[in-house]
């Protein structure tokens, strides 16, 4: 099929690959950690069909690629999530939905949107769930086929943010839903055998695209930054969110007990995705990758991302902002054990190539020591986001591997690199080789194998 090659969200690798298929005893260069044992899950955007007008790299039909290991050993397979609206498609033959670049005049049998189940997978209840943030999951199987979308037994009525948070004390599942109407924004809370126990609708004054948030032991963070969603666009064609900086942005720190809100004022820019938060003193101290402003349409410039310390001061009410680093950083992680609580250490995609979301290092933040380690693999080499997987049992914060895939331009193929966590900058662990690309996606996680 032909795709618009101008676009740099539908060429290089960026492009979709619409293959599916397994590839069985990997080619490895060193040797993996036999403690590994699970799968490393990706999931991004690959239209199946060549989009109807102008294509923005949120919209792509979500492809999962699953690596996993074993005893030293290593397998792949990749599959589309089979959304009903994909479904749909399949069935025309053609794309039937439109974009957050630019509106069809006549909408698909869903809606303007079709739910691509592209953002972010995760291992929950025993479940897999493929994550939109402007619907409902999407449950799957061991063998990656779709089971359909996941509702927690009919109690979730509306969307879920492809970012939730699971409470490392409990196994909570924390999360919230937005939407472009009243209310705006709903928190929820699951427990850890899959039951939806607590939803709570939050004003947020304003019908915003509202990606991640954070939690700490005792609170849950919302950052109400001015992308704004105004559905009268959607009738004309145009893009329905817009940048209105005139709004600053507003911070809500709710008490996860008590469900009351404290909010914080402050100027306006945009944060996709946020490292971590934890409390200290009387204040909720939160990092996060800051962005000056945000254009979706692809025609205006967007902030560049950079990593930021923001502390709440809860008594005072007061926000103080720290830059961390002026280098170009994005998708962070940190060891997940320390969600909600003090971390040393955070992982970064950094130093930005041209064109979109593309990144050439990863970095290593010490935030006790305010210092910075890189790691690359060379010229014409791509970073995904990094994945922190801790060794069994009772390991520091330092003790496990770092994970993430790589594509090499030269090849135009992909591999997983295993990075000691402890040594950084040193030679991978092991470097495990695909036959093929994967394109460019968003998010993944490792799934322990139970």
């Amino acid at each position: 099929m032909m795709y618009d090659s101008s676009n740099p969200f539908l060429s290089g690798n960026y492009a979709p690959w619409r293959e599916e298929g397994d590839e069985f005893d990997l080619l490895v260069e060193g040797e993996i950690p036999r403690e590994l044992d699970g799968a490393l899950y990706r999931i991004g955007p690959n239209p199946h069909y060549p989009p109807r007008g102008r294509y923005h790299w949120f919209d792509g039909d979500g492809m999962i690629h699953a690596i996993t290991i074993r005893d030293g050993k290593a397998a792949y397979r990749n599959r589309y999530v089979k959304t009903a609206g994909l479904a749909a498609e399949m069935r025309a033959g053609k794309a039937l939905f439109g974009g957050l670049a630019e509106m069809p005049k006549e909408v698909g049998p869903e809606g303007p949107f079709k739910n691509a189940a592209n953002t972010n997978i995760i291992g929950y209840a025993n479940r897999l769930l493929a994550l939109w943030e402007g619907g409902l999951p999407h449950e799957l199987n061991a063998a990656l086929e779709t089971i359909g979308p996941y509702n927690f037994c009919d109690r979730l009525n509306g969307p879920m943010t492809a970012h939730p948070k699971f409470d490392p004390k409990t196994r909570e599942l924390l999360f919230f839903g937005y939407q472009p109407f009243p209310p705006y924004v709903t928190w929820h809370r699951a427990d850890a055998k899959g039951n939806l126990v607590e939803s709570h609708p939050i004003d947020s004054g304003l019908p915003v695209m509202m990606h991640d948030f954070v939690c700490t032991d005792n609170y849950a963070v919302f950052f109400v930054c001015p992308s704004v969603f105004r559905l009268e666009n959607v009738a004309q064609g145009k893009p329905p969110l817009q940048w209105e900086p005139q709004h600053g942005t507003r911070i809500g720190v709710m008490n996860r007990k008590s469900l009351e809100v404290k909010w914080f004022s402050t100027d306006a820019f945009y944060v996709f995705h946020f490292l971590n938060a934890y409390e200290e003193g009387n204040s909720v101290i939160v990092d996060f990758c800051r962005m000056a402003t945000l254009d979706m349409t692809g025609e205006g410039p967007s902030g560049t991302p950079q990593p930021y310390r923001f502390a709440l001061d809860m008594k005072e009410g007061s926000v103080k902002q720290t830059q961390i680093d002026d280098e170009p950083s994005e998708f962070p992680r940190i060891d997940d054990r320390l969600a909600g609580f003090k971390h040393r250490y955070g992982y970064f995609a950094a130093s930005r190539a041209s064109g979109g979301f593309g990144f050439t290092s990863l970095t290593k933040r010490d935030y006790q020591k305010n210092s910075a380690e890189s790691f690359s693999l060379g010229p014409n080499t791509n970073p995904s986001e990094p994945v922190f997987v801790a060794r069994a049992g009772k390991s520091g914060e330092l003790d496990g591997w770092v994970l993430s895939v790589w594509y090499d331009g030269a090849s135009n193929r992909s591999e997983l690199v295993i990075q000691d966590a402890g040594d950084f900058t040193a030679k991978p662990v092991a470097r495990v080789k695909i036959s093929h690309r994967v394109p460019f996606g968003f998010h993944g996680n490792w799934v322990a194998r139970t």
